[in-house]
C-alpha cells in the first residue's frame, strides 16, 4: 500500500488506513512508525466507520473510493496489485468536479 500511495499521490490519490476496534492502538501506532507509513492511519474506536462500510467481517479489506465518495471496488485480503493500479489509473483519469 505504501508503494501504491507513493506512486499515485502526486496525482491526487489518498490512502487512509483504518484500525478497527479489535486492533491494539499502541501496536498499530508502533507498526505505522516502524514502517514509516507515508499515509494517514486512523482508529475506528466505536466501530461507526466500519458500520458505514457494511461492517466488514474480514480484515484486511480495502475500498477504492472515487472523488465523489463512491466505492468503486472492494478488495478482501491483499489486492491484485496490477488490477488495483489499473483501477486507480482509471479513477484518476476523470477530471475533478
Amino acid at each position: 500500500m505504501a508503494d501504491t500511495y507513493r506512486k499515485f499521490a502526486p496525482r491526487g490519490y489518498e490512502t487512509v488506513a483504518i484500525a478497527v476496534q479489535k486492533d491494539d492502538p499502541m501496536l498499530v501506532a508502533k507498526v505505522a512508525a516502524h514502517r514509516a507509513l507515508p499515509f494517514k492511519v486512523a482508529f475506528d474506536q466505536n466501530g461507526d466507520l466500519a458500520e458505514s462500510f457494511g461492517a466488514p467481517r474480514v480484515t484486511p479489506v480495502s475500498f477504492l473510493i472515487d472523488r465523489r465518495g463512491r466505492v468503486i471496488k472492494r478488495y478482501v485480503g491483499e489486492p491484485d496489485w496490477a488490477e488495483l493500479h489499473s483501477a486507480i489509473e482509471e479513477a484518476l483519469a476523470f477530471p475533478r468536479s
